[in-house]
């Protein structure tokens, strides 16, 4: 009796060991601006990853964060803010942050407390911004890598060319000429594709604080801090 379980492991080395050969085959037949490329490569799959991971709610706009936010002034007539307030001075979040420069200063005139958190949020721009810069240098030197690659081997091609010059070996060599243009243009379109979802969400993002804390900047200029 055939053991099902020992065929379909079989099968799938097989899968695997076809698919490293023919990656393998295909970078090989780039020459050495693979080597460039695959570092950019790297490079752009990191910044995508750290992007994914620094942009996620818990990190920026924590929802249940948020909600606390928005009733601070509630909270303060309850007199339920100090639990509030000692998760701003936790600064787990971007908005618990600049949650607690705005309890910092609060009880003093509107424009100080709105001037001390427009500072403190730059720095966090700053910050929400790391890694966009990494994803539009893989999106330029991408393709760019990719053409030059392709261009050196085309003149190796052409040095070769002779009256009596295989045409198939010529059609076939200019082929793995464009393999590191495909390579190239394949790093940088998924690169494409987040950098303009992440700024998309930096936006959001930016536009969802300035509306928190305009609403706390408002309850912490009524608060008097306590003696």
């Amino acid at each position: 009796m055939i053991d099902l379980s020992e065929t379909l492991n079989h099968l799938t080395v097989a899968s695997v060991s076809t698919a490293m050969n023919t990656s393998w085959n295909f970078l090989h037949k780039g020459g050495v601006f693979m080597i460039p490329l695959c570092i950019t490569s790297v490079a752009g799959m990191t910044a995508i990853l750290y992007k994914f991971l620094s942009l996620s709610s818990n990190r920026v706009i924590p929802s249940a964060l948020a909600r606390d936010v928005a009733n601070f002034q509630d909270r303060i007539t309850e007199g339920q803010s100090e639990p509030i307030i000692r998760k701003f001075e936790q600064g787990e979040s971007t908005l618990a942050r600049l949650a607690a420069v705005a309890i910092k200063h609060r009880g003093r005139p509107h424009s100080d407390i709105t001037h001390a958190v427009e500072s403190s949020a730059r720095e966090e721009t700053v910050h929400l911004h790391a890694g966009i810069a990494v994803l539009d240098t893989v999106i330029t030197i991408a393709p760019l890598l990719g053409l030059l690659g392709t261009a050196s081997g085309l003149v190796l091609i052409f040095k070769g060319l002779g009256d009596n010059s295989d045409h198939l070996a010529i059609a076939s060599g200019i082929a793995e000429a464009l393999t590191t243009t495909i390579f190239g243009l394949a790093i940088a379109v998924p690169c494409i594709i987040a950098h303009g979802h992440f700024v998309r969400r930096i936006e959001m993002l930016t536009m969802r604080l300035e509306s928190l804390l305009a609403n706390l900047a408002l309850a912490c200029e009524q608060t008097q801090p306590k003696p």
